[in-house]
């Protein structure tokens, strides 16, 4: 036997059928929403994600897949989706193409991490983004449309964290505070925390070491060093967050992990999942789409992690299979007319199958049970001759003779 590669996992039947409910919820609310999909390549160059990522950050630098291909050119399995939606965004001038540049993705994304529950080296993201729009109200109808996710799966101990980083004008001011405060403190700190100061100040408030946090935990607050755009942007969000009913929680602390975000920065945390409890996560990017080449033009989205979000489904979520009728066939002749029903009820748009190899009826009986079929067709002996199917209710156990040119239409107010 060959496994799979560390890090990796299959999913299988009575696990996909989740992943199909998390599937269908987020794209219900993307449609409700006005957002539509697009399906960017699983590689891209190396720098599109160097540019668009950070030079700095830790994906770029430990976790990404790269490798020079045959034609010499270096590519990167996509460790996350903004790039590759903006970049797709910039490439294909969808801020014309389309009636409002609102975008969503669910795909398979790639880091080079130490596995545990919840994060593996190929993981799945619903992706949402929107362009454009500099208005606060959009940064809360992308809030919202996370949190009603959420709510819409029924994960209950669900908090939603919020913060603004500021952007270009302000953010030096509040990096040099926030230096000052560290002062000769900083060698104290993890290895992490010394290098970041220099490469990405704001990244120390990621610090999960435990000896590190009395200190970060007094250090400055982004919130206030913000310039009057930036706090009146953030006081507009949490204002329209209130009008929708949606609660928060601001949190110093919240400054994410890639070097582009500004403004507008969330979370929300699954309380049931332990130290992996990030459910989903994102902000304001302003400056990225410019940076990659397009125009000046503003970004905010976010990508909630596949895994995690079926991880923290609860037991009573609705996720089954379609109700299915099993066709039984007795003889070679019931076996020509059960592939002939079969055929019928599959082109009028019902589930339903048949047992190929020829078996007793209590085989086939056995096989229905493992399927859990809603109704079982036995087809075959006296009532073929009469032109009548045995319709067996499964969940009952009542049985009843139908008319062959009636079955479609009784085996449909079953399923």
């Amino acid at each position: 036997m060959i496994p799979a590669i560390r890090g990796t996992h299959d999913i299988l039947p009575g696990e996909v059928e989740k992943w199909q409910y998390v599937e269908r919820t987020a794209r219900a609310l993307c449609d409700r929403y006005g957002y539509v999909e697009v399906r960017t390549p699983i590689i891209e160059r190396e720098e599109l994600f160097a540019k668009g990522t950070g030079e700095t950050t830790d994906i770029v630098t430990k976790e990404m897949y790269s490798f020079v291909d045959k034609g010499g050119d270096r590519i990167t399995m996509r460790p996350e989706a903004t790039p590759s939606m903006v970049r797709a965004f910039v490439e294909h001038n969808l801020e014309h193409a389309l009636a409002s540049p609102k975008l969503f993705a669910i795909g398979p994304m790639f880091r080079y991490e130490r596995p545990q529950k919840g994060r593996y080296r190929q993981f799945h993201q619903f992706d949402v983004e929107a362009f454009g729009i500099e208005d606060a109200a959009v940064d809360a109808e992308v809030i919202d449309l996370a949190w009603t996710l959420i709510s819409t799966l029924g994960i209950a101990q669900a908090e939603l964290v919020i913060n603004s980083v500021g952007c270009p004008s302000c953010r030096p001011t509040f990096q040099k505070a926030l230096l000052e405060a560290l002062g000769d403190d900083l060698p104290t700190l993890c290895g992490d925390c010394q290098r970041r100061a220099t490469t990405n100040p704001l990244r120390i408030y990621d610090c999960k070491v435990p000896v590190d946090q009395p200190m970060i935990d007094a250090l400055p607050h982004s919130t206030d060093y913000l310039c009057e755009p930036c706090a009146t942007h953030f006081a507009s969000v949490k204002s329209y967050l209130d009008a929708a009913g949606v609660p928060w929680r601001q949190s110093h602390r919240l400054v994410r992990g890639l070097d582009y975000y500004t403004r507008t920065t969330f979370e929300i945390l699954g309380m049931s999942l332990g130290a992996q409890n990030a459910l989903l996560g994102g902000g304001r990017y302003d400056g990225l789409v410019k940076k990659l080449g397009g125009a000046d033009r503003t970004g905010i989205g976010f990508a909630a992690g596949m895994e995690r979000l079926v991880l923290a489904l609860p037991d009573t979520a609705p996720v089954s299979t379609p109700a299915r009728a099993f066709i039984v066939a007795i003889g070679d002749d019931g076996r020509t007319a059960a592939w002939t029903l079969l055929q019928s009820l599959r082109r009028a748009g019902l589930a339903a199958q048949m047992e190929f190899d020829a078996r007793s009826v209590r085989a086939q009986m056995k096989r229905a049970d493992r399927l859990a079929a809603r109704v079982t067709l036995i087809v075959g002996g006296d009532e073929l001759a009469r032109g009548e199917i045995t319709l067996r209710d499964m969940v009952t156990g009542d049985q009843h003779a139908i008319a062959r040119d009636a079955i479609v239409e009784t085996v449909r107010t079953y399923l």
